[in-house]
């Protein structure tokens, strides 16, 4: 039975650090870094983690196999599979964090909740925060096989877009579209970091940079959140969150979800799929 309970979707480390030992905690690093840095979130965690974190791989394991778009969403059988090769049970309390503060962990948020688990926060700030903080760091040489956990994954489809959805919701006054891009990117002013895919936006679609959810490598408070995204969606709206390839559309997801806002969903082919040369509508300026 669950003794632990999260204050927020949002915690700090100081509260993480009083907590570490809960017997019904599981710490998920879910660190990813995009291609060109040439950076291994896996190898990273093996030289430094948070003590007793286990690394979400989202990119090779937790994933769709053989798909042509990259960490894709898996069906209910592989994630059961792999999370509970990670330790996950039913009555757990997953504090997700990553390494860059916080540009992957809101993925592995959304997708522990679009899988039935509604009983996790991320950290804010990351493990950069961690290390500013002065608290303990731990290393291993090899991956730790883990008691096997019993969650059972059932998946919400609500909270999941693919490109015929949005290509719906493009015309549908009560659906927001929201692309967490860098603005030269959604304007097409600068190429895409993938090659092959064209440059520009779905038209209608709003522009939301995930990086102006931060101040000083932190959330911006719920106030500030709601001041900047009051313009962009209303409380009633159905707000469909893209990017380039769906981690950073979870990043605007989960700070729209952290300051009061319900239905959000995330396009998990993002621009990896709608960029790509075809008949998607795209739109530069």
């Amino acid at each position: 039975m669950t003794t632990l309970k999260l204050p927020d979707a949002l915690v700090s480390v100081d509260w993480l650090k009083q907590h570490l030992d809960a017997d019904d905690l599981v710490i998920f690093d879910a660190s990813w870094h995009m291609p060109a840095t040439g950076r291994d979130g896996l190898e990273e965690w093996q030289q430094a983690h948070i003590p007793g974190a286990r690394f979400f791989d989202f990119d090779n394991r937790i994933c769709a196999p053989n798909s042509e778009l990259p960490h894709m969403l898996p069906d209910e059988t592989i994630f059961t599979r792999e999370i509970r090769a990670l330790g996950l049970n039913q009555d757990s309390v997953v504090v997700v964090y990553d390494s860059m503060g916080m540009f992957s962990s809101p993925r592995a948020w959304w997708m522990l909740r679009a899988m039935g688990c509604d009983d996790v926060a991320l950290l804010d700030g990351g493990l950069v925060a961690w290390y500013e903080a002065g608290y303990p760091i731990e290393s291993v040489s090899t991956i730790p096989e883990y008691e096997a956990g019993d969650f059972v994954a059932d998946m919400n489809p609500e909270l999941v877009a693919d490109a015929a959805t949005v290509v719906d919701a493009l015309d549908d006054d009560s659906i927001c579209v929201l692309d967490a891009r860098p603005a030269p990117r959604f304007s097409g002013e600068a190429e895409e970091p993938r090659p092959g895919l064209r440059r520009g936006h779905m038209p209608g679609a709003l522009n939301l940079p995930f990086a102006d959810m931060f101040e000083h490598g932190l959330l911006k408070s719920k106030k500030e959140l709601r001041e900047i995204m009051t313009p962009l969606i209303a409380d009633s709206q159905r707000t469909i969150c893209t990017c380039g390839s769906g981690v950073t559309a979870c990043v605007i997801a989960f700070a729209a979800h952290y300051s009061g806002y319900q239905n959000l969903v995330i396009y998990d082919g993002s621009w990896c799929e709608w960029g790509l040369p075809g008949e998607l509508p795209v739109v530069t300026g």
